[in-house]
């Protein structure tokens, strides 16, 4: 009979170390999420895909993340339980975790995605604020014209984010390198057409009328300072060959602020010529269709 109850006795202590273990596990493991629905909480950090706890004070939350506050970037209102040093994280047994930058939790190194620093790093339809280093959903109002607030790969027309017209042109459908283009890659928004001068000097004799032709692209990654150095930018002619095309280095043929560049490619066509169906793209880049009139 003593045998009995010290064999029970055992089962029970026994048990009572797997269900602690288990608590402790429970506590320390971060659910992943895709949405606010994956969530026990009702809160999915979907910039860095794990859960996290809503509060109404740091009283609410771990010590090891005790900033009770709105998420950075999410577009919610709900507070949430967010670390906020290493320090902090490790103030328990842990001596290797840190405070997740994008997912705001108490994790091991390279958990969770790092931080933005680009729109390229966010996912489809959001931008990057490079202050936070947070990525949230894109703007889809806008001023003024380029990149504006619009997610990668858009531009602002007329106050609204959208993507630059869709090529329908010859040069496009002739156009035999598409696996060339993509999102990436600079993002032209904008052609117009320039100045026309008759100017032999810069085109032939048998192409004699200058037409200016002018580009206004934006990039992630930092222009060149000159136009000698700009790189994979091509002009496609109606049977889809690419071709460089023709940018004077002097003053004004290109000029870079920010993330945008202006850029003025040059057209030598027949005096009698009034009308040119044109086709550019960036490697990596959107194929931009421009009919241009002279």
């Amino acid at each position: 009979m003593q045998l009995r109850k010290m064999m029970v006795m055992l089962a029970a202590v026994s048990s009572m170390s797997l269900a602690l273990t288990a608590c402790g596990d429970d506590a320390t493991t971060v659910e992943s999420c895709t949405s606010d629905t994956d969530c026990s909480s009702g809160f999915c950090n979907t910039a860095a895909g794990v859960c996290m706890d809503t509060c109404e004070s740091g009283s609410d939350c771990p010590d090891t993340e005790k900033n009770c506050d709105v998420l950075a970037g999410s577009g919610k209102t709900q507070k949430v339980c967010q670390c906020q040093t290493n320090q902090l994280c490790n103030s328990g047994d842990s001596t290797d975790l840190v405070c997740g930058t994008t997912s705001k939790r108490c994790e091991e190194p390279g958990s969770t995605p790092a931080a933005c620093t680009k729109d390229a790093d966010c996912g489809a339809g959001n931008t990057c604020n490079t202050a936070t280093g947070v990525c949230s959903p894109a703007a889809t109002t806008c001023t003024g014209e380029g990149k504006a607030t619009c997610a990668y790969g858009s531009a602002c027309y007329s106050g609204t984010c959208s993507a630059p017209p869709a090529p329908t042109c010859e040069n496009y459908q002739n156009f035999s390198n598409k696996a060339a283009l993509g999102t990436t890659g600079p993002i032209i928004f904008k052609v117009a057409t320039g100045t026309v001068t008759t100017d032999t000097t810069f085109c032939t004799a048998a192409t004699p009328k200058r037409v200016k032709i002018n580009i206004s692209a934006y990039s992630d990654t930092a222009w060149p300072a000159t136009s000698a150095e700009l790189n994979g930018l091509f002009y496609v002619v109606v049977d889809g060959t690419p071709k460089a095309p023709s940018i004077s280095s002097s003053s004004g043929n290109y000029t870079v602020s920010g993330q945008r560049a202006d850029i003025v490619a040059n057209l030598c066509v027949a005096s009698t010529s009034n009308t040119a169906s044109l086709g550019y793209y960036f490697t990596g880049g959107n194929f931009f269709c421009y009919q241009a009139n002279y």
